[in-house]
């Protein structure tokens, strides 16, 4: 039996409210691609007797407890074990409902073996395709200091990440780090405790870059974003969830360019072909609120942003 109670999926209402006129009272196609636990999946099927599910993830363990959790729904589902920049090779047509809940998993998150929490003295892992590539250990061990001080200032927009590069680089030469809890203290003594007191935790910023470089995140997502767009079906949307700027800040700009036309503002037309593609359903970007945030902190970062496809892939 998979274990609920501690996965909530974040803002799930939101997220069916904004797939449903994609996906109600037809035979629709729909992708998850971060299927995690399968707490949104499992609530898009329930609501939508007639939707077919393709769910992606890179974590074996993830599809099998999701197998378990979507079992009732079992003729309805295809998993597929792969990263969400290759939907495109994991469809074969136009979908109608994509969701990209980004960032770390609850699964993963509470898997102490998997090095994700800083709350807890665990193995510097990280990854989220287990057992395959280098882990945060390796990044922190064998990357010259600037490369370090690059991954920290672009990943974790961390203003200390010279500071703290320089830090690393000496530690490692007396011990190899291995253990999250060491780096936590680390990060202690080389952060301002001025700016602690005013950041949050010390290890947030360092930590959310050591994933994003280790699992290629923001790479995978640059490809992704476009993947997708290209297998919406005209009336289909697409729904992104994102937990730090550096994402959002991607769908924003994926998002734009095709929701405004390429007709010059001087023509009195529009010229056939040069109409958006998509039309934002979300004004900006949403958040959750402050009882939702209560009731799962782990929503207090996410921002949603929602597109409808309109006009065909030119």
């Amino acid at each position: 039996m998979v274990e609920r109670t501690r996965h909530v999926p974040v803002l799930l209402d939101r997220v069916l409210a904004l797939l449903a006129p994609a996906l109600a009272d037809r035979d629709a196609v729909f992708v998850d691609c971060t299927l995690g636990l399968g707490g949104h999946s499992e609530a898009v099927l329930r609501a939508h007797p007639r939707v077919r599910l393709i769910a992606l993830d890179r974590d074996p363990q993830a599809i099998e407890l999701s197998r378990q959790r979507l079992a009732p729904y079992a003729d309805r589902v295809t998993f597929v074990r792969t990263t969400y920049d290759r939907i495109a090779d994991a469809v074969d047509g136009p979908v109608d409902g994509i969701l990209m809940d980004l960032g770390v998993s609850s699964l993963q998150l509470d898997a102490e073996e998997r090095g994700f929490a800083y709350s807890r003295d665990s193995p510097l892992d990280m990854r989220m395709s287990a057992g395959t590539g280098m882990t945060a250990a390796d990044v922190l061990n064998e990357y010259p200091v600037d490369d370090l001080t690059r991954i920290l200032r672009d990943y974790g927009e961390e203003r200390f990440a010279r500071k703290i590069a320089s830090a690393v680089v000496r530690e490692r030469e007396r011990e190899p780090f291995t253990n999250s809890g060491r780096l936590v203290e680390l990060l202690y003594s080389v952060v301002p405790a001025a700016t602690r007191r005013t950041g949050g935790h010390p290890a947030k910023r360092t930590f959310q870059a050591l994933r994003i470089e280790v699992n290629g995140e923001l790479e995978s997502l640059r490809q992704a974003l476009p993947a997708a767009l290209s297998v919406l079906a005209v009336g289909g949307r697409i729904v992104v969830e994102s937990y730090q700027s550096l994402e959002d800040r991607m769908v924003k700009r994926a998002f734009a360019p095709l929701a405004v036309s390429r007709t010059p503002q001087d023509l009195p037309v529009e010229l056939p072909g040069h109409g958006p593609e998509l039309k934002l359903v979300t004004r900006g970007a949403e958040v959750a609120d402050e009882q939702e945030i209560e009731e799962n902190p782990r929503a207090a970062p996410v921002r949603l942003r929602a597109a409808e496809r309109i006009r065909e892939a030119t």
